[in-house]
């Protein structure tokens, strides 16, 4: 059948399984908004207040599914407003495909209105990009883009498509979706010596990352640290994964990781490796990070070996890798191992709570208390994203979804929108934030409320950038340059304003008595919770450090 480029975008998506897409509509995606329009009722299109607010959602829909998430924008300013969204989705490994609208094809590199060479722009944060010079090629490039951006190592794609292109027409063959191959088999020889290795060791310890939870299956981990008695803690983009209050899993490392797990990272004889690539958040110090024999696992071969001096390398998924490795692994006890752990772990820094003043720890016990197991937590950038990774009692692989590789300010309410229409009205999102993060794209508080998200934002107001400061306090003798905003929004005021809810908080009590009612709601509510600004994130272990200099107080 001969379909118009705008048409034949539509029916590939469908093709692809697209139920949502993300946007901002704009001279050279009319054709494809026409289309979409014609098409409601077989894809939803949601319209976000700016492009950066769609690209996150389309990454929080992703990161909360495991699909790929799709976000559409127009020329020039709409493309380049992407960039931020593709780079978070590129850096923590997030299946997402972007497509822009161009200037028609015969003006391309004339400086025309609103052109700007997309593809070129984000070359280095895509697995792959395109522009689209014919019609012809749309059906087949579009294809392609899902099927790399779900393949190997996931990340984002971009297709960038001239207006004339989504105008003219051509023949159109429906294709059923082609089925990812992911690599299955494992060389024997390569499991058969991790097994050993692992079999030899007195003290093993499992270090896994996001890869894990991107791979076909979290339970070979699981059935790994159970079978061999080993424990094993985690990066930030891998908090869940593991139950919270599992024996085995000491918590996050790295460092804001608490003293237990860096302690066993440094005392280990055998360190497992699972889809992490020790960035220098986790190995501050690559060479005093730990004595011990390293196996790593991973699905992508650049990053063997690539910060940590490595003994054993397996390429591939996680989940098959391990299934391979733990026929030939012995059940063991390591009892010496775990007790010296329990007697560490009497070590961990403990905050202190308090009845007069909201303390973050309890904050954030209240919040799972109230919103209970099932709940997905989404967080901005900052000290309030730390303490999340630290305190909350994560008990779903997807239930925590945080900007880890880019560190992306403003991410989160964008995220939290894509997240929630994802997973529908009787899926709880919450969001976390500080007053500095949500001040980059609170903007999309009118998408929340346009579609009756009852998203609860969660607002750590300490009216400082906090991350920063504390780093100013420790290391830049107390000279806080540019941290102190002296902003005197009023969130209250301003969720009112959008048409949500909004409450405030500077005890325990009064921030209960808010969650409850707004748990209540069926749109969404921001509830602004004053916290000291000399609050800090503890444990912290300065650059270029290691468990010798971790600060606990």
């Amino acid at each position: 059948m001969r379909l118009t480029g705008s048409q034949i975008f539509v029916e590939v998506l469908i093709e692809q399984g697209v139920d949502i897409l993300f946007g901002y509509p704009g001279g050279a995606v009319l054709n494809l908004y026409d289309e979409l329009y014609k098409s409601s009722d077989r894809i939803q299109t949601v319209l976000t207040a700016h492009e950066q607010g769609a690209s996150h959602a389309a990454d929080g829909y992703a990161r909360a599914t495991g699909r790929t998430g799709v976000v559409l924008a127009t020329s020039g300013p709409g493309a380049t407003n992407l960039v931020t969204g593709i780079a978070t989705a590129y850096m923590d490994s997030v299946p997402m495909v972007a497509f822009t609208g161009n200037v028609a094809t015969s003006l391309i590199g004339r400086d025309s209105f609103q052109e700007a060479y997309i593809e070129g722009i984000t070359l280095p944060i895509t697995k792959h990009n395109y522009t689209v010079r014919r019609v012809e090629d749309l059906a087949d490039t579009m294809r392609s883009a899902f099927r790399i951006a779900q393949s190997g190592r996931k990340g984002p794609v971009l297709v960038d498509i001239p207006k004339d292109v989504t105008a003219n027409s051509c023949e159109f063959t429906p294709k059923e979706p082609e089925l990812i191959r992911t690599v299955t088999q494992v060389n024997d020889a390569l499991a058969r010596q991790a097994a050993a290795m692992i079999n030899e060791a007195q003290r093993p310890l499992v270090c896994f990352g996001g890869g894990v939870r991107s791979a076909a299956g979290c339970q070979p981990l699981r059935a790994l640290l159970e079978k061999a008695d080993i424990p094993a803690t985690h990066t930030l983009m891998a908090a869940g994964v593991l139950d919270y209050g599992d024996p085995r899993n000491l918590g996050m490392l790295g460092m804001h990781g608490c003293f237990t797990a860096n302690k066993a990272m440094a005392e280990a004889d055998l360190v497992l490796a699972i889809g992490t690539r020790f960035s220098d958040r986790v190995a501050l110090n690559p060479e005093t990070f730990t004595s011990a024999k390293v196996i790593q696992i991973d699905i992508d071969p650049s990053e063997m070996g690539k910060n940590i001096a490595l003994d054993l390398s397996i390429t591939g998924d996680a989940s098959y890798v391990l299934q391979a490795i733990l026929p030939y692994v012995e059940p063991a006890l390591h009892k010496d191992w775990m007790a010296q752990i329990v007697a560490w772990r009497k070590m961990d820094y403990r905050p202190i709570d308090s009845d007069r003043v909201l303390r973050p720890h309890q904050l954030i016990d209240e919040l799972c208390r109230q919103a209970g197991p099932e709940a997905v937590y989404v967080t901005d950038v900052g000290q309030h994203q730390l303490w999340a990774a630290q305190y909350l009692h994560h008990t779903k692989s997807r239930g925590f979804l945080t900007s880890g590789g880019l560190g992306t300010m403003g991410f989160g309410y964008g995220a939290a929108i894509g997240a929630q229409m994802a997973l529908g009205r009787r899926q709880r999102v919450i969001m976390l934030t500080g007053d500095g993060s949500f001040h980059m794209n609170l903007n999309e508080g009118c998408t929340a409320v346009s579609y009756q998200l009852p998203i609860i934002t969660v607002i750590f107001n300490n009216q400082v950038l906090g991350m920063v400061r504390q780093w100013q306090t420790s290391f830049y003798g107390k000279r806080y340059s540019s941290t102190d905003p002296h902003r005197k929004t009023d969130f209250v005021k301003v969720a009112e304003g959008f048409g949500a809810k909004g409450y405030r908080a500077a005890t325990l009590e009064e921030f209960r008595t808010a969650l409850a009612d707004a748990l209540q709601q069926e749109g969404p509510s921001w509830i602004d919770c004053r916290i000291d600004k000399d609050e800090r994130v503890l444990p912290m272990i300065p650059g270029g450090g290691d468990i010798r200099d971790i600060i606990m107080e």
